[in-house]
């Protein structure tokens, strides 16, 4: 994995997926293309989206455990944070050898920086919440958050992936 390379990606993505406007409706749209998608891939996860303050879909799949949704709500919560993809500041904390805790002082039970916590951004309002998805090793999770948010707002994966050169 090339550190420098994905959080250019990221970057990318977090610039590219943007949203006209966010309502309960592209919360369900969301929810469910991702529920489709770790059905018909027989991985079991959480599913969680919401506007900071307000859940709008959550969907555990057969396999998951609780731990799967604290997590899925630890690695929101740094989206809320930062206002940053949760594996882009994971990604960053890595390379600068250093932790949530020591860097800001955020208790590791609240929050967690391992992919898979998409933030949603709104073109004329910023980001006002997060997709997450937890249950896949952490770059998995963030690549199938992503291939999501590419089909509902029309944009190619394959050029958005975190594997594209």
């Amino acid at each position: 994995m090339d550190i420098p390379h994905d959080l250019q990606t990221i970057a990318h993505q977090e610039n590219t997926l943007v949203f006209p406007q966010f309502h309960a409706d592209q919360a369900w749209q969301v929810g469910t293309q991702l529920r489709e998608m770790a059905l018909a891939r027989d991985a079991a996860v959480v599913i969680d989206v919401r506007t900071f303050g307000q859940r709008l879909f959550f969907a555990a799949v057969d396999g998951t455990s609780p731990d799967n949704a604290r997590w899925a709500e630890r690695k929101s919560k740094t989206v809320e944070h930062f206002r940053r993809s949760s594996y882009a500041i994971g990604l960053t904390l890595q390379q600068a050898g250093t932790t949530l805790a020591d860097k800001f002082g955020l208790d590791p039970a609240q929050f967690a920086s391992h992919g898979g916590s998409f933030p949603i951004r709104v073109a004329s309002a910023g980001v006002i919440g997060s997709v997450t998805v937890s249950g896949l090793p952490q770059r998995g999770d963030h690549q199938m958050v992503v291939e999501a948010l590419c089909a509902v707002l029309g944009h190619s994966f394959a050029a958005l992936s975190l594997d594209h050169s």
